[in-house]
């Protein structure tokens, strides 16, 4: 296994000292080291992966330097537009590292949002004419690795993709552990939220952990699963499934179960959801300030005001909430008030160690929401 320090030590000989990206579960420690190491503005966490490859190619104009991306291989999706329209040798010819975190990879069991992304990973960079490299998992090989891709990016001012299995890398606690000040947490704020919900009330939740619990939440109460369409990709993109079956569906509630990092990653949406004006569109924002589900990061939420920026986008109703009579309170308001309404829930990142996984899967899902959705 790579050590994270050392890792990092080599990038910097390499002249490699800008990082961004978007946080990975395969990549949380080297990204946690990078997080406490990197000077200031020679780290950022994006948005989405395509705004990555943006910020790398803006550190490159102005220093003359090559920029490291780090993603998981599902955001390769979010920057095929500017890997082939800005980055490209054809285009403007700019040379970053991608460090891609290999999920799925063929004969690796994963989840079911990550095997067909795994499989086609190496192509689709062959197909987009990117050369890369899997990671050595020896130090010595490793710098030979990274050591060939910066010859091949300022050679050829293009760039080249590392993917790096799973344990590559050794464990690195975060040595600066962010504390928030809020009572409860994502799962506790969701055991006050779902048994407030109708009936009849239907439910999308965003990927990671949200979902988990409320699978299992659901499991607990004994209330089945096909109120509930449980988004376990597409990052970002659950309120506009939300909105999808809203406007199809004027004569039920649509709650959208979102968090900060998602919300954030596709925050147009927002405008679009605005726009439509749909009185049946609810969102719910758990906001813990953080990607938990792939190593705790840091997301830009310290510095939103996500009520302000709904209505700044045409929301009808945004207030936020943080106790548990305050959930309990903005529960039974963005219930009561014509939509598109937000509730933002301020909570405290982490789960539970023994947290499941859904025991439907994709397909069974879908098959179950849409039945009860069109009854």
């Amino acid at each position: 296994m790579l050590s994270p320090q050392k890792m990092y030590s080599l990038f910097l000989q390499n002249r490699l000292e800008f990082f961004t990206g978007v946080p990975d579960s395969l990549l949380k420690d080297f990204c946690t080291y990078v997080n406490n190491q990197a000077y200031q503005n020679k780290h950022i966490i994006a948005a989405n992966e395509g705004n990555a490859i943006a910020l790398a190619a803006g550190y490159h104009l102005a220093t003359g330097k090559m920029g490291v991306v780090y993603m998981q291989n599902s955001g390769l999706g979010n920057c095929i537009n500017p890997l082939t329209s800005l980055t490209d040798p054809e285009v403007y010819s700019i040379p970053l590292l991608l460090l891609i975190g290999w999920r799925a990879e063929p004969g690796v069991k994963d989840e079911p949002q990550h095997k067909k992304m795994g499989r086609i990973t190496p192509d689709l960079l062959k197909s987009i004419e990117i050369p890369y490299a899997i990671l050595p998992a020896s130090q010595v090989e490793a710098e030979k690795s990274i050591a060939e891709a910066v010859f091949y990016m300022k050679k050829n001012q293009a760039p080249y993709a590392i993917l790096v299995k799973a344990n590559t890398f050794e464990s690195y606690p975060p040595q600066k552990k962010q504390q928030t000040p809020f009572p409860l947490n994502r799962e506790q704020a969701l055991r006050l939220l779902v048994p407030q919900l109708g009936s009849e009330d239907r439910v999308v939740s965003t990927t990671g952990k949200t979902s988990r619990e409320l699978f299992e939440l659901r499991e607990e109460l004994q209330q089945g699963h096909e109120k509930d369409f449980l988004t376990v990709g597409s990052m970002g993109h659950a309120s506009s499934i939300a909105l999808g079956v809203a406007l199809q569906r004027p004569e039920h509630s649509i709650y959208c179960l979102d968090g900060d990092g998602a919300l954030i990653m596709h925050a147009g949406a927002l405008a679009t959801i605005g726009k439509t004006q749909s009185p049946n569109f609810k969102h719910i924002v758990i906001n813990n300030f953080a990607h938990d589900s792939v190593g705790g990061q840091s997301t830009a939420a310290d510095i939103l005001d996500i009520p302000a920026l709904a209505l700044a986008q045409g929301y009808k109703a945004a207030f936020s909430a943080r106790t548990e009579e305050e959930i309990k309170a903005g529960i039974e308001k963005i219930k009561k008030v014509a939509g598109p309404a937000l509730l933002e829930i301020q909570c405290n990142k982490g789960a539970r160690e023994n947290l499941g996984r859904p025991t439907r899967t994709p397909l069974e899902n879908k098959q179950d929401f849409m039945k009860f959705a069109s009854s």
